[in-house]
């Protein structure tokens, strides 16, 4: 008997190339341009922290009511500023000693490039004489530029740095809206660090363990990491460009998107090529064919996942809305570097990456009665009723078990912080010890002639300070600092006087004028985001004024408002635009009907079993109220992506041994490889916890226990036991539903 020839060097490699209808010289070309596109394309994954936008009022469209009146209150000042304060602290009180070494930390601090310095209020000292603090508002837009979050932050640091060397041994703390956006902007600081080496680490991991080769897990990594790079450099010039708003959390989750999507594809594809190794003796026939074998599954995958990322277009949040094409173009550069880059490599490089386990041609590749998979489709098609039954239920359970303690009210500033960085701790000091609504009033505009009536509607309404000159109209910043200049006696007077006289406020523009109302609460608290609500209503009320009230707080509750639209607009989008896909994919309405009900009942069960983690065992305040989408979007999106590899090799299974035999022996063949493309996807998902942020903790756990649930429950029990307790008639209406088995 003549030895079967195992080796790579077949003389016939071209001509068997030839016979597949892959188009390989096409796959070639764009394999060369992934890799030095992707290779370059590296440099700018640092760069992205340079366009990134992280305040609430860049997340605003232009119809929202806050966004009005800060595009119109700009007008009134040559100086667009975010509101902070350095917070200077002793358990006793402050000495005289003290206050001239914050007297000097006011001098140093006006010296600062990035501050208004002419913005800035003389020192306040609380009235225990333990803290004093200094308002410094930091510079965000000037002469039409806006300042980026970095060059904020380096302003922020220099202040602190100033404070501190004057200060001498005083405690000194960052506070208000100015100091928690750059405690924002620094958790994000080590994000292209940090992040992608702990999820390149977890995944590197979890290959050595599925592939149990030492060289097998560096070709999906590597292609991952080309993803990243040739993602992170269409993104960095769309957002320079302001097509699109970049943010720390979509950067975030741009990185584990690319990482664990990445890794499924090459799963996916590895486990074909392997499979075809055994039954082909030329490597190049076998990437051949897994490649026209996992293209449609892979295909229909990224396919569905863009399409469902870019329902988020349809959303009113620009950070939400701006998200979508992010991670759509991580997905895409993801999808054309393991379609065309890793399978040349793979197949170029030969079986030897297979070390110590080489695949040989022993036709050993009818998975479908080897394994523990091959028993565990045995027993779900001999139990079919009970289990589907049974995972259903559980599901129920799951979700009824938690669902009540899932608050999504949203999160202050100061409990969106799985730590506590000094602003936080700079904030809860300064609301102990000042009025907690000053640096940050609701901002009113108003026609002129009725600035009068608006300002009694609005100092009659709850939740507004009642301190002399707590609504007032705006001060003209240049004359109140070119007054002080000439005679620094006046600056104590302007700030015990109340509002200031009139020669001293804003000329009006255009027939309105500007007023600003101090608040009784600290700013993002639910409290002032009711006041809020109240003043809308009364200003609204106000006969010919045209009153519109914006400021930080009201851009939280615009924010708070687009998330709940954004929600109840987007999910059944996705649910439409998924149910499309996998009909146009299965040729069948009923199999895509089950597959996103059962996807649908692990969400809920994943909300479920998240609400009930994060209150009672991560002792979180509860959860943004974008939390449900970003949650949904990325399970249902991903989640029926296991259900894509499943059900497409169900299908080719049944055209050859009909559909119970086809949908256990699809099981078998791709139980092993999709639970672990689950683990890896989980895992990539979860590294977001490292992160110091709530709502990316919250996202990276939801997503990793509702990917294993998915994987282990949904795609493993209830829909192939559902399917075959069925039967055939899933496929209805096509021919497949009227075929004898």
């Amino acid at each position: 008997m003549t030895k079967l020839d195992t080796t790579d060097a077949e003389p016939n490699d071209t001509g068997a190339l030839r016979r597949h209808r892959v188009p390989i010289f096409t796959v070639i070309a764009l394999a060369i341009v992934a890799f030095f596109a992707g290779g370059f394309g590296g440099s700018f994954q640092g760069k992205l922290s340079e366009v990134q936008k992280n305040d609430n009022a860049s997340y605003l469209p232009s119809s929202a009511e806050s966004t009005i009146v800060g595009n119109e209150s700009a007008k009134f000042l040559s100086v667009e500023t975010i509101p902070g304060f350095i917070v200077f602290h002793r358990d006793s009180s402050l000495t005289d000693t003290d206050k001239s070494a914050i007297d000097a930390a006011h001098q140093a601090i006006a010296g600062i490039s990035g501050v208004d310095t002419d913005a800035m209020a003389p020192t306040q000292f609380s009235d225990d004489g333990t803290t004093a603090s200094i308002f410094v508002p930091l510079i965000a837009k000037t002469g039409g530029t806006t300042v980026t979050g970095d060059v904020l932050a380096t302003t922020e640091q220099n202040v602190i740095d100033a404070a501190k060397a004057a200060a001498g041994d005083v405690e000194v703390l960052p506070a208000g809206p100015g100091g928690l956006l750059v405690a924002f902007i620094d958790a994000f600081a080590g994000l292209d660090g940090a992040l992608l080496g702990a999820a390149l680490l977890v995944v590197i991991l979890i290959l050595l363990i599925v592939y149990r080769s030492p060289v097998l897990w560096f070709f999906p990594l590597f292609s991952a990491l080309l993803a990243i790079g040739l993602s992170s450099m269409v993104i960095y010039y769309l957002a320079k460009a302001d097509v699109l708003t970049l943010t720390g959390q979509s950067q975030g989750i741009l990185f584990v998107l690319v990482i664990g999507a990445g890794t499924d594809y090459a799963l996916l594809l590895i486990s074909r090529y392997r499979e075809e190794l055994h039954a082909c003796p030329s490597r190049f026939d076998a990437m051949a064919k897994a490649w026209r074998e996992s293209a449609p599954a892979i295909t229909a995958s990224a396919v569905t996942v863009i399409l469902g990322l870019l329902c988020l277009t349809f959303s009113e949040l620009n950070s939400n809305k701006s998200l979508g094409p992010v991670a759509a173009i991580g997905i895409a550069c993801t999808y054309l570097v393991m379609m065309t880059f890793m399978p040349v490599a793979l197949a170029a490089t030969g079986r030897w990456v297979f070390w110590p386990r080489k695949p040989t041609v022993d036709q050993a590749a009818d998975l479908a009665t080897h394994g523990m998979w091959g028993k565990i489709a045995a027993t779900a098609g001999n139990k079919d009723r009970p289990f589907w039954i049974g995972a259903t239920v559980v599901l129920i359970a799951l979700f009824a078990a938690g669902i009540g303690s899932l608050h999504t009210d949203g999160l202050t500033s100061t409990q969106s912080f799985t730590n506590r960085p000094d602003a936080v701790v700079g904030q809860e000091l300064y609301d102990s010890k000042f009025d907690p609504g000053a640096g940050a009033p609701a901002v009113i505009t108003t026609n002129a002639d009725q600035a009068d009536a608006v300002i009694a509607a609005v100092a009659a309404v709850d939740g507004v300070s009642r301190d002399a000159g707590s609504v007032c109209i705006q001060a003209d910043i240049a004359k109140v600092a070119g007054l002080i200049k000439s005679n620094p006696a006046t600056a104590a007077q302007i700030a015990a006087g109340g509002c200031v006289p009139a020669t001293l406020t804003v000329a009006p523009i255009d027939g309105r004028t500007v007023i600003n109302a101090n608040l009784a609460d600290s700013y993002d608290s639910p409290q002032a985001l009711a006041t809020v609500e109240r003043l809308r209503a009364a200003v609204h009320d106000v006969s010919g004024a045209d009153a519109l009230v914006g400021g930080s707080t009201a851009t939280t509750v615009d924010v708070h408002a687009a998330s709940v639209r954004d929600r109840n607009l987007i999910i059944p989008i996705v649910l439409v635009v998924i149910f499309l896909v996998l009909a146009a994919l299965l040729r069948a309405l009923l199999i895509p009907v089950i597959l996103i009900v059962t996807v649908v009942l692990s969400f809920a069960a994943t909300l479920g079993v998240s609400g009930f983690f994060f209150t009672h065992v991560f002792g979180f305040a509860g959860a943004d109220q974008s939390f449900p989408l970003f949650a949904f979007v990325f399970l249902v999106a991903l989640g029926i992506d296991y259900n894509i590899f499943l059900m497409t090799r169900v299908r080719e299974e049944t055209l050859a041994f009909g559909t119970r035999t086809g949908v256990l022996r699809g099981l078998a063949v791709t139980g092993g490889v999709i639970t672990s493309a689950g683990i890896v996807l989980a895992a990539t998902f979860s590294v977001l916890g490292i992160l110091p942020l709530v709502f990316l903790a919250e996202v990276g756990f939801a997503v990793a226990f509702g990917v294993l649930l998915d994987t282990i429950i949904v795609r493993s029990i209830l829909v192939p036991a559902l399917s075959h307790d069925i039967g055939k008639l899933i496929w209805w209406p096509s021919k497949l539903a009227r075929r004898t088995d």
